[in-house]
């Protein structure tokens, strides 16, 4: 009987973990400043139970980041990246203005706990994927070879994360950013008669 009490518990246990970061991965991805008090009443758990399984804010938001960073890859990596650069640079883009758009928010909430390498931590498996395609594309001679594949990656980079400030601003809806993200990066991609 006590074994029974016991599991009971753990299976509570994972039930109360389980809707604190679901509760937390949706507030984060509105307001980045969610308060845990706001957290814990979504979750339908006290301040209390929240704590006893993050100790902090700062551990919440980095188990909240960490699971929006493995949805994440794991969406991302159900694209079909084969065929012409461009066309699957195209998808890429597109499923991960979505995602970027979708979880902005947690990502600003974690740049205030996670530390800098951290930071970059997270978002290599990410970024690895990008990577790959411009490198292929540069290989195929579908992208520009006449400037650094850092720069090309730091522009694709600056492009999502400034539709998100346009989106969030009220400048452009989240449909027209969509294709703006992706015919921006392509336009910058795209080998001229110079390159």
């Amino acid at each position: 009987m006590a074994a029974e009490g016991v599991t009971a518990k753990r299976a509570d246990a994972r039930r109360n973990v389980e809707s604190i970061l679901d509760a937390a991965v949706a507030l984060l991805a509105i307001d980045p400043g969610v308060s845990v008090n706001e957290i814990a009443k979504a979750a339908g758990v006290g301040r209390v139970t929240l704590y006893g399984h993050f100790p902090s804010r700062a551990a919440l938001v980095e188990a909240v980041s960490l699971r929006v960073i493995a949805s994440t890859d794991q969406a991302l990596g159900a694209i079909d990246l084969e065929g012409d650069p461009r066309d699957a640079m195209a998808r890429l883009l597109e499923a991960t203005w979505r995602l970027t758009h979708r979880f902005g928010a947690v990502v600003i909430a974690a740049s205030g706990v996670l530390t800098p390498e951290e930071m970059r931590r997270v978002h290599e498996g990410l970024a690895r994927r990008v990577h790959a395609l411009v490198e292929r594309g540069r290989d195929e001679g579908a992208f520009r070879r006449d400037m650094p594949v850092v720069w090309q990656l730091a522009t694709i980079q600056a492009v999502l994360h400034g539709a998100s400030a346009a989106v969030h601003r009220g400048d452009v809806t989240t449909d027209d950013a969509t294709r703006l993200v992706r015919d921006t990066v392509l336009a910058a991609l795209a080998v001229t008669s110079s390159a």
